[in-house]
């Protein structure tokens, strides 16, 4: 992948996300949309970050007709993960996808662990566990936010970048490797609330109405931080990417009146499912 890839990438992408949606929507769940402008800027400055840090890991395959598919991961000391994985709607099952996954997977040669998030696509799916994952199935808690359920919360305050030592502790802690240098782009992309104090420490990325990742040394501190996220929410709430290791996310979801639903995968390889830990799609 090259750098003017990266806009084709990003609209190849939502397409292919739009279309799985459509073809997997449900009755009880609003229609699908595209990505707002906003959210396709910020796909992309995850992408060319990506781009940065892991040019081997970020592959892209065409013909004449232009990008025919591409895959993106990323090593995080000695953890793979895969970040966004997309072929040409249309195009699945035609042996493109296969050598993009390959040559993603050839970027985690040496990692003990590896990571991906996936969606409900069969193919897709069947894909990764043939990789050797292990396919973890995926909640996630939507809905308005009782406020009368809400705790009175304290031992939480803002972060920033004085805390990235204290995060990659508790990302070593809970999956096996730190983040690194995606700290400063989760910092510079989303609000950072933080906990650490003598009974546990943790922290939370959000955006408005949406948990992004959330680590904790332990269920409490991690449950104190959920409901703080829930807390400063306006409007409808997402908790995604819940796995059954993190039932502590499900009961504070549950008390605040949140639905809880099942999409996805979280696919692992080498590693159990982290805990207590609510993983970011991308960046796992």
């Amino acid at each position: 992948m090259r750098p003017e890839d990266v806009p084709v990438a990003e609209r190849l992408s939502d397409e292919g996300f739009y279309q799985l949606d459509l073809r997997t929507q449900r009755a009880d769940r609003p229609p699908p949309e595209r990505r707002t402008v906003e959210h396709s800027a910020g796909w992309e400055r995850r992408t060319r970050h990506f781009l940065e840090t892991d040019p081997g890991g970020c592959w892209v395959a065409e013909d004449d007709s232009g990008v025919l598919g591409f895959a993106t991961s990323i090593r995080r000391e000695l953890m793979w993960c895969l970040a966004t994985y997309v072929v040409r709607p249309g195009l699945q099952g035609q042996g493109i996808g296969r050598p993009l996954l390959e040559a993603a997977l050839h970027h985690g040669r040496g990692c003990l662990r590896g990571m991906l998030s996936a969606s409900a696509d069969p193919k897709a799916v069947r894909r990764y566990r043939a990789a050797g994952f292990d396919l973890h199935p995926q909640m996630f808690l939507i809905g308005e936010v009782d406020r009368s359920a809400i705790p009175v919360l304290d031992k939480v305050r803002e972060g920033s970048s004085s805390d990235i030592e204290l995060m990659d502790s508790l990302d070593r802690r809970t999956r096996g490797a730190a983040h690194g240098p995606d700290h400063p782009l989760l910092l510079s992309s989303f609000r950072l609330l933080v906990s650490d104090s003598s009974t546990g420490s943790g922290y939370a990325y959000v955006s408005p109405g949406r948990l992004q990742l959330l680590a904790a040394s332990n269920r409490r501190t991690a449950q104190r931080l959920l409901w703080a996220v829930l807390a400063d929410t306006e409007g409808p709430a997402l908790v995604p990417h819940v796995t059954a290791a993190n039932h502590w996310a499900v009961d504070v979801g549950l008390a605040a009146r949140l639905d809880l639903h099942q999409e996805g995968y979280l696919g692992l390889r080498g590693m159990k499912p982290p805990a207590p830990y609510v993983h970011h799609g991308a960046l796992l």
